[in-house]
């Protein structure tokens, strides 16, 4: 395992050794090494704040929309598959601290670990550094994600936004067509969307519903840009 000053290096903060480990201790570590505290309790601290800074930038940076559109916005970039997305970026997977089973089962790229992680990490800051840094965090770390309009457009639920684009131009019945390859403990998957016959996007994820969403996301992305260029013209 790597050196956790890399990890604050790449996370672009200073975090004491005894916040940060706790931060990194998922509980199927702590449980098979005597009881130790868990991330837990960090990552409900660090859950909050990263909602208030992005509610806090929302709602000063678009004081026209309504509130809908504000917390569907909010709802894009919090989410598990974003918060994930950004972990992936990092490389934080390497530095949490699994127990066997969850290392054996790949849990350094689980979504679910990644994402309550980078809560810890958010809570981790504001312990040791008060609100406004830990703000400064969430805002460099999602945003990138918040100038992606079409992306939080389609919210949370990227299946659902293909199911709704494909019946408004009644293009058929959705299928998605999934393979899996590599060992029983760390089994990836490749999905690939059809509509009424005709492929579109494809994705990846250690799960066949993170790989049917990141080919409904792709899906989407293509669907979209179609319309927007008829629009233009």
């Amino acid at each position: 395992m790597p050196s956790s000053e890399e990890l604050l290096k790449r996370l672009g903060v200073d975090i004491d050794s005894g916040t940060l480990r706790l931060a990194l201790t998922h509980r199927s570590f702590a449980y098979e090494n005597g009881g130790l505290p868990t991330n837990e309790r960090l990552e409900f601290l660090g859950d909050s704040i990263l909602g208030y800074a992005v509610t806090d930038h929302l709602y000063r940076q678009y004081p026209d929309l309504p509130e809908g559109d504000l917390a569907k916005r909010r709802s894009a970039v919090v989410s598990t598959r974003a918060l994930a997305g950004i972990a992936r970026t990092l490389g934080v997977g390497e530095f949490i601290l699994l127990g066997q089973g969850e290392r054996l089962t790949n849990g350094a790229d689980k979504s679910s670990i990644l994402a309550d992680t980078m809560e810890s990490l958010i809570g981790a800051t504001y312990l040791t550094h008060g609100i406004e840094t830990a703000r400064l965090l969430v805002m460099r770390l999602v945003g990138p994600l918040l100038k992606d309009v079409d992306a939080l457009g389609a919210g949370t639920d990227w299946k659902t936004s293909i199911q709704e684009i494909a019946a408004s131009n009644k293009l058929g019945t959705i299928e998605y067509r999934v393979e899996g390859s590599g060992p029983d403990h760390a089994r990836s998957y490749v999905a690939t969307l059809h509509i009424g016959g005709q492929a579109y996007g494809s994705g990846a994820g250690p799960s066949k519903k993170e790989a049917e969403q990141e080919a409904a996301a792709s899906s989407w992305k293509m669907l979209r840009t179609p319309a927007k260029d008829a629009k233009e013209n």
